[in-house]
């Protein structure tokens, strides 16, 4: 038989995941998207790359469960284009500071009283952009020496109750584990890629002793 060698231990981590009826749905004013296509965006990005350099950006993976299964909010804009939360990073801004204040502008309430307290947990995953196009990779190419944006995907470990507010011009969805995986046709590589981050971690299922159908959240 071959021998593979002696298996060292591995730690586990566990993310504690708890029901989508703990947490409230409310609504606030909406948020406009800066430019009206993929290809201004792209074009805006280009211009700012010649003032500031890499563009660095940020994103949150926000994990519930529903039926026991895990899943992720996201939000949606229009019909079909789905993004994790988060945004582009300040310059000398922290990637966990920038990404707290990019969660609380799209996800939390005006009133900060009812803010969530955010808890950055590890990186997942980095994505690169090599050009000025839509393709990014979770590698930088062997031919690139100078990516044009960086961004960072962290796990975020929800608190067991809090006030989610959303922009009125767009919908928070929890998407099922199953519906993400190798499906980058709807959501993408990047968003297509979660189910493979988080097989790393085990989850340990919080429930109350009824679980009610969330009548305020969408679900996919």
């Amino acid at each position: 038989a071959e021998n593979l060698g002696t298996v060292l231990p591995q730690r586990v981590q566990a993310i504690h995941l708890y029901q989508l009826t703990n947490y409230t749905f409310g609504v606030k004013d909406p948020q406009l998207e800066k430019d009206t296509s993929v290809d201004a965006r792209l074009q805006r990005m280009k211009q700012k790359y010649e003032k500031e350099g890499i563009r660095r950006t940020v994103e949150g993976v926000l994990v519930v469960h529903r039926h026991g299964h895990p899943h992720v909010l996201l939000l949606k804009i229009g019909n079909s284009f789905f993004k994790l939360p988060g945004g582009r990073l300040r310059p000398g801004e922290s990637a966990v500071d920038g990404l707290k204040r990019k969660l609380t502008s799209k996800l939390a309430s005006p009133i900060a009283d009812y803010h969530p307290d955010w808890e950055i947990g590890d990186v997942l995953c980095e994505w690169h952009r090599p050009n000025f196009t839509k393709s990014m990779y979770p590698y930088i190419p062997c031919h690139i020496t100078k990516p044009k944006e960086r961004k960072t995907i962290f796990l975020v470990q929800l608190q067991e109750k809090c006030l989610f507010s959303i922009p009125k011009n767009l919908k928070l969805i929890a998407v099922p584990l199953f519906d993400l995986y190798d499906n980058s046709a709807r959501f993408g590589p990047v968003i297509s890629s979660i189910p493979q981050l988080l097989g790393r971690f085990t989850f340990i299922y919080n429930t109350l002793p009824e679980e009610n159908d969330p009548n305020a959240m969408e679900t996919s």
